[in-house]
């Protein structure tokens, strides 16, 4: 996987990245705890920063990414959706959630963290510290995921069609828009305007830019080529 993303983090011919499971009705259901039996410790604290690594990377790809999630996603696979901009959940999913303190441990691949940026602490600590299992419309009630697909469609044709309207958008623009929204966690309100007029002023000069004024006077739709 951590090879797959660093393909597709410098493939400019790709606009939109849908993460999903080829088995039907499955997403990831987290760690094989009986495999985790047979583990030392120091196999579980190098998996654990492989984990990490991989996880980091997919964060950190400059272009749009959906999770399709078709099936449980529990523990270190939630962790791995949560990690992707956008959270696409099939209308008959039970079990989304990060059951962690049930085994006496945490989540210990940034659910921590990025549960509590998504939905707020609050809301983090409910949801860890009960382990509970929340459902699809659940999920999205909590904002933990972003769209549910519609009954009898599954959560990756619902991906591919808000891929499809994200697609049609300025790949260098929505890789700015990405860059400017993933930096202003990190900034104060000031820092992150200049940020974001910087890097607003990059897009002024592209030839998407150009086609884009262009295609507005001639009322048609423009065709973008990254450039």
């Amino acid at each position: 996987m951590r090879d797959c993303l660093e393909q597709i983090h410098y493939d400019k011919s790709v606009r939109v990245l849908i993460l999903r499971s080829t088995t039907v009705g499955s997403f990831c259901a987290g760690a094989d705890l009986v495999e985790r039996r047979t583990m030392s410790q120091l196999q579980v604290s190098k998996f654990l920063a492989g984990l990490r690594d991989t996880l980091a990377k997919l964060e950190s790809l400059p272009l749009p990414t959906i999770a399709a999630i078709d099936g449980p996603a529990l523990g270190g696979g939630l962790e791995l959706s949560l990690a992707c901009d956008l959270r696409v959940a099939g209308h008959d999913v039970t079990k989304i959630g990060l059951p962690e303190t049930s085994l006496g441990i945490i989540p210990g691949a940034g659910g921590t963290q990025r549960a509590t940026r998504i939905i707020g602490p609050s809301r983090a600590k409910d949801l860890i510290y009960t382990a509970r299992t929340l459902t699809a419309v659940e999920a999205l009630e909590w904002g933990l995921v972003n769209y549910v697909s519609t009954p009898g469609t599954t959560a990756f044709e619902r991906s591919l069609s808000l891929a499809e309207s994200i697609a049609r958008n300025a790949p260098l623009a929505l890789r700015a828009a990405k860059q400017a929204i993933s930096r202003s966690e990190d900034l104060a309100l000031e820092t992150g305007l200049d940020f974001e007029r910087a890097t607003y002023e990059t897009l002024l000069t592209t030839r998407d830019r150009s086609e884009a004024l262009e295609a507005f006077r001639e009322k048609r739709r423009p065709i973008f080529t990254g450039e």
